[in-house]
Order: structure tokens, then C-alpha cells, then sequence
């Protein structure tokens, strides 16, 4: 669910950008309103809303929509420092997740632990150990999953720390 959640929000977050930047199209007398690039024949200002504020910016060049994750992911709208932070950052909360992951897997423990006990079975009960199997491998690869992202992220780091000291000696 929370997948399809955050799939659902990054598809349509190209979309929402559109929303805060209207293209005003002039040829003649005549006056036209857009949320794409105006056609070459037409003049263009781009009307953009943000906070409440509307400005008008006079833009004949035509300009195509900027993929904030591609520019995000190539390095090019932030410092070395800054993205060696927001990976502290995101590796900081993979551990937290991780430690939730420990405290929902005691839970679930617990409320098998409960069930087994009101219906009178052992712990050696096949029911019991095949719904214990199954809520320890689904925590071990959520685990495993956070923990392999983890391990990328330090390496991804430390790739960065190397370049910004060597640019630094430089």
C-alpha cells in the first residue's frame, strides 16, 4: 500500500509542477493561456504562482519542464556538503526504520505468542511455527533490504568525500 502510495505521489509530482506556472501566449491581438510552452509563431510570458504571489516574466525563449529528481540524482543543484548531509540524513532514518522493523517484529511476536496461548497449542505447534517462520522472514528482508540501501549510500558517501577532499587539495 504504501508503495503504490509513493509510486502514485512521484508519477503525478511532474504534474503538480505544472500547477504553479502559466504560459501567456501573444500573437497579434490575440491572447491565449497555457500550461505547456507556447507554439514558436506565438510571444511568451510565463505567469508563475507561488505563495500567494503572481509574477509575469517575459520569456520568449521556450523553456521545457526541469526533472528535479535527474537534477537532484546528477549532482548539479547541490553542494558536496549538502549532499553528504541529506545522506547522513537518509541513512540515519534507514537505521530508525530498522529499528521500528525490531519493535513491530516483538509485536507481532507477541500477538502470535497470545494467540497460541488462548487456543491451548505448544510452541512446537506447526501452525504456530510456520506463522513464526513467516513474520521473522518478512522483518529479516525488510532488514536486509534497508541495510543493502544503507550500504550503498555509505559507499556513495564516501565516493563524495574523497572528490570534495581531492577538490579541496586542489
Amino acid at each position: 500500500m504504501v508503495l503504490r502510495i509513493t509510486l502514485l505521489s512521484v508519477l503525478l509530482l511532474p504534474w503538480a509542477a505544472y500547477g504553479n506556472s502559466v504560459y501567456k501566449c501573444m500573437r497579434d491581438d490575440k491572447v491565449i493561456f497555457s500550461q505547456t510552452a507556447c507554439p514558436s509563431e506565438y510571444r511568451q510570458h510565463r505567469i508563475e504562482y507561488e505563495l500567494g504571489i503572481t509574477t509575469e516574466i517575459d520569456s520568449d525563449k521556450r523553456s521545457a519542464p526541469k526533472d528535479h529528481l535527474r537534477e537532484l540524482l546528477s549532482n548539479q543543484s547541490l553542494s558536496s556538503e549538502k549532499l553528504l548531509k541529506l545522506l547522513d540524513a537518509e541513512i540515519y532514518r534507514l537505521q530508525q526504520e530498522n529499528s521500528y522493523f525490531q519493535i513491530l517484529q516483538a509485536s507481532e511476536i507477541k500477538k502470535l505468542e497470545r494467540k497460541r496461548y488462548w487456543q491451548k497449542k505448544g510452541q512446537d505447534d506447526p501452525e504456530y511455527l510456520k506463522e513464526r517462520t513467516i513474520i521473522d522472514e518478512h522483518f529479516k528482508q525488510l532488514t536486509l533490504l534497508n541495510n543493502s540501501t544503507i550500504e550503498l549510500l555509505e559507499q556513495h558517501k564516501q565516493k563524495l568525500s574523497l572528490t570534495s577532499e581531492q577538490a579541496m587539495n586542489e
